[in-house]
């Protein structure tokens, strides 16, 4: 029986409406309640990770930014952190203040951002970067804004950077016929974090074989925990070179595609 299952959560928890459907909430929690943990795993910050965890029934174990940070909500603990060098940060600051985009930076006290679109008032920058950096680490950090050329073009510039590399992106800028969204990302990390990173050294702490995990996604930044786990599930919404890397392709993320393997996985069905 596996022990452990690392879920995205766009494309694959939820519906093309941000939904997760009352199923799929049953489902994870009868699969909990066997003694498997179901284990979110995500590129957003701790705090919408841990929405995200609670409302679907998942355990209280959480990878977020991409696999740079294991936190356990229940014990208030970090379980692993893998934060960015802070000179990558500020690089990365000085480009997003020369362009006039979005800077934020996931840390463990919330998401701090440059600028009031999109997030919280008292979540703003409000001292110099240099100072923030040397009493916070920071997990990840994103660019964003509205304009699709201008984050496009910023790119080269950001993989020039040493010592990080973009985890994430929004779609339009890998797709050229996936049209530009209200709002272009990516999100850049340490060079070494990925979902795999962080899938590998939470089943490290948690002391469970890889060979006993599943990994459940849909995108570019879901093939790294493929790797590493030794189930590894596409869902039926990925694009053919993501379902390339898995060996199980379930149902659509319209289709409740998570709780349609979860409740193979239960009846012990070889899945392959």
């Amino acid at each position: 029986m596996y022990k452990a299952i690392f879920i995205d959560i766009d494309g694959t928890l939820r519906n093309d409406l941000g939904e997760i459907s009352d199923i799929t909430k049953k489902v994870i929690k009868e699969t909990v309640s066997k003694g498997i943990k179901v284990i979110i795993c995500s590129g957003r910050p701790v705090k919408s990770t841990i929405e995200v965890s609670k409302l679907c029934n998942a355990s209280n174990y959480i990878i977020t930014s991409n696999g740079a940070y294991g936190y356990n909500y229940k014990d208030n603990k970090c379980i692993y952190k893998n934060p960015m060098k802070k000179q990558s940060c500020i690089e990365i600051y000085n480009l997003a203040k020369e362009n006039d985009v979005n800077f934020i930076m996931n840390t463990e006290i919330g998401r701090i951002s440059t600028k009031e679109r999109g997030v919280e008032k008292e979540n703003i920058l409000s001292e110099p970067i240099e100072n923030f950096l040397e009493k916070t680490d920071v997990m990840q950090c994103l660019i964003q804004d509205s304009n699709f050329e201008k984050i496009r073009d910023l790119k080269p510039k950001i993989e020039e950077i040493q010592y990080v590399g973009i985890k994430n992106q929004s779609k339009s800028l890998t797709n050229p016929y996936e049209k530009p969204r209200e709002v272009t990302y990516y999100d850049i990390a340490d060079e070494k974090t990925s979902k795999g990173f962080g899938v590998k050294n939470m089943c490290e702490v948690l002391n469970i074989d890889l060979k006993y995990a599943v990994s459940i996604g849909d995108d570019y930044n879901d093939i790294s925990m493929f790797k590493e786990t030794g189930l590894s599930i596409a869902m039926g919404n990925a694009n053919d070179e993501v379902k390339s890397f898995a060996k199980y392709i379930t149902k659509t993320n319209n289709e409740n595609g998570v709780a349609y393997v979860l409740e193979k996985i239960m009846k012990g069905e070889v899945l392959c």
